[in-house]
Formats: structure tokens, C-alpha cells, sequence
């Protein structure tokens, strides 16, 4: 069920490079089969007129309700005005537009100074607050720089930054049908890049994508906690992973974290149900921050129930997992689960 505007910005990014994003918010554009197609082509070809390039050259993004017509006509008459408003320093006011249940924009940015050369700058901004899981979510996120870097290394870095920053991140469990995620260079900067450089340029764009990235869990819908959660001692990067999940995922440790319940044992409990070939449980401690709640299977002797609720009271919180596997590890991050969730998405079509 890819929506509409994912379709035709792979069609029209397999033709030439992009000038344009046009983004709308409130309508999905998705699950309308080819009618969804041809209005978000009729959107890009509008754009495409009122600024001289190729229908191709513009790629569109769409978030909201799913499944009812994306009111083209509207966002082809609000073109004019969004073109004449277009500003280098419009950051700010783009993060507030593409808002959807968000409760505030989301912005990072970072500078790379290089020897003897002019600085390099990293700006990215990205909405989402639910449906946030990775592949990446109902998320979209704008990154751009003004070096000068081809395509193909530009690809290389996004998909490195993506994996240690949106696809480290679950509110929710559910994925979307529009996620997006771009990095777009425009070569203001003429400064030739050596690999030194270059690899500074990528260290950038990722911690400009986890900035990003927490901000949407920081914002999660109805969310209470910012939850880190590290997996060491895996005996691959894949285990590390599947026990976070299994753990930032479950209802019960969610609702738990909510409650600032140090139930401990819902947290063993799916940490067993991720499907760890031959996971030794005696090798297995968990932390809630500085406090060992359990080890080799068990509740820790050091542990008291009331170092555990001091620490679940925390607005931040980080649930470590030793596995006693290997030297694998992994970090995500979570949010817990509210009766504010509950609302906003029941209440989100009516």
C-alpha cells in the first residue's frame, strides 16, 4: 500500500535529479490506486510550470488521512503564493507546515569546518509523532547541505545515517504507507572534498538524522518518557536489534514504563519472546539507568523496589540489556504508552 507521492517520487527520481519538494499535509494521497497517481502528477506538473523545470524534477510528500482524495486543485492554487514565499532562511516555518499530530516542529543542524576551507552546513527537519516504526514510519524528514557532493555518495550517507537514527526508533510498532526521507546537496560550497572531509560531511548528516529522529519519539503521540534502550553483548547486531524491539514494543512494558511500574519481569518476558536462538537466560542483566533490576533470570539481590520506582519516575529514562552472548551492540529509543495515545488515535477522523 504505497501511497501515491512514494511512487511518483522513485518514478521521478529514476529520471533526474530533483529541484523541487512539494509537500501537503492533513491528506495521504494513499490508498486511491491510480487516481491518487495522477493528482499528485498533476500537483508536480503545476510546480513544474510555475517554476520552468520538468514535471520530473519535482518530487511530491503527502501525510494525514488515508483514503479519501487529495484535494489537488487546492494546493495547485496555494503554489503561487508558496513560491513567492520560497526563503534560504524558511527553515523554521517549513518544520511548522509539515505538522500533522505533532505538537511542535522539529529542526537540527550542524556545522563542518575543514581546514583552510569554507564550513559546511548540515539542516534537516522531520515531522511524525505516530505511526513510527522502522522502514521508516509516518515520518517525513528533509535533510539538505551546501557541499558539493555527487549522488551516489550522497545515497551512501543517508543510508548510513538511517540506520543508526530513523530506523532506530518505535513508538508504536506500526509503519506507514507515505514515510520519506530526503538529502538533497546543492553545491553551494565549491570546496572539493577529500575522503577526511567527506567522512565528516557523513558523521554530520547522522547526527543531524538522530537529532531528528529523538524529536519525533521526544514527540511521540500522548508519550510521557523518552526511553533509550541498549542491547550489548549480541552475538549479532540482528539479536541486539530483535530483543530492543521485542521490549520497546510490548504493550506491557509500555503501559509499565507509563505507570512508572518497575515491573521487571514483563521486561524478561519479552526480552525471551524475541526469538534469540538458544538464549541463555544466566547470562542475561538488566538495568534501569544505574540499577541492576535482574540477573541470571532473576530478580538482582542488590535490588529494591524502590531504587526501581525512583528511577521509572524519570522523564528519561535508559533500560540497558546485557546478553552475554558476543560483543555485538544496538541502541533505540521508545517512548511509553498513554491514555493520551489512546485518544488521539481514536479521535483522529473524527
Amino acid at each position: 500500500f504505497c501511497a501515491a507521492p512514494v511512487q511518483v517520487a522513485r518514478k521521478h527520481l529514476a529520471q533526474t535529479a530533483p529541484r523541487y519538494w512539494v509537500i501537503n499535509t492533513g491528506n495521504a494521497n494513499a490508498g486511491l490506486g491510480p487516481d491518487g497517481l495522477v493528482r499528485a502528477e498533476a500537483v508536480c506538473a503545476a510546480l513544474a510550470a510555475h517554476t520552468g523545470v520538468a514535471t520530473a524534477q519535482v518530487l511530491p510528500f503527502s501525510t494525514g488521512v488515508i483514503g479519501e482524495p487529495l484535494p489537488a486543485e487546492r494546493i495547485v492554487a496555494a503554489l503561487p503564493a508558496a513560491v513567492a514565499a520560497l526563503d534560504a532562511n524558511g527553515w523554521e516555518l517549513a518544520a511548522e507546515g509539515i505538522l500533522t499530530t505533532d505538537t511542535r516542529p522539529k529542526g537540527a543542524s550542524r556545522c563542518v569546518r575543514l581546514p583552510g576551507g569554507e564550513p559546511l552546513t548540515v539542516t534537516g527537519i522531520a515531522k511524525g509523532a505516530g505511526m513510527i516504526r522502522p522502514d521508516m514510519a509516518t515520518m517525513l524528514a528533509f535533510v539538505a547541505t551546501d557541499a558539493r557532493v555527487g549522488a551516489p555518495l550522497l545515497k551512501k550517507m543517508l543510508i548510513a545515517a538511517a540506520a543508526k537514527s530513523f530506523n532506530r526508533i518505535t513508538i508504536d510498532g506500526d509503519t506507514s504507507t507515505n514515510d520519506a526521507l530526503m538529502l538533497a546537496a546543492t553545491g553551494a560550497v565549491a570546496t572539493e572534498l577529500d575522503s577526511a572531509a567527506l567522512a565528516a560531511l557523513g558523521d554530520a548528516v547522522t547526527a543531524v538524522c538522530v537529532d531528528l529522529a529523538q524529536a519525533v519519539v521526544r514527540d511521540g503521540e500522548g508519550a510521557t518518557k523518552f526511553v533509550t534502550i541498549v542491547v550489548t553483548g549480541g552475538g549479532s547486531s540482528a539479536e541486539c536489534l530483535a530483543v530492543g524491539y521485542a521490549v520497546a514494543e510490548s504493550p506491557l512494558v509500555k503501559t509499565a514504563l507509563f505507570a512508572c511500574d518497575p515491573n521487571w519481569g514483563r521486561i524478561l518476558a519479552a526480552i525471551g519472546r524475541a526469538r534469540v536462538d538458544a538464549l541463555d537466560v544466566e547470562r542475561v542483566s538488566v538495568w534501569l539507568d544505574e540499577v541492576l533490576i535482574a540477573e541470571r533470570g532473576a530478580r538482582a539481590a542488590s535490588y529494591t523496589e524502590a531504587a526501581g520506582q525512583d528511577v521509572m519516575a524519570r522523564a528519561e529514562i535508559t533500560l540497558r540489556i546485557e546478553l552475554g552472548r558476543g560483543t555485538c551492540a544496538e541502541t533505540l529509543w521508545t517512548t511509553d504508552l498513554s491514555y493520551d495515545y489512546v485518544r488521539i488515535n481514536a479521535e483522529y477522523r473524527t
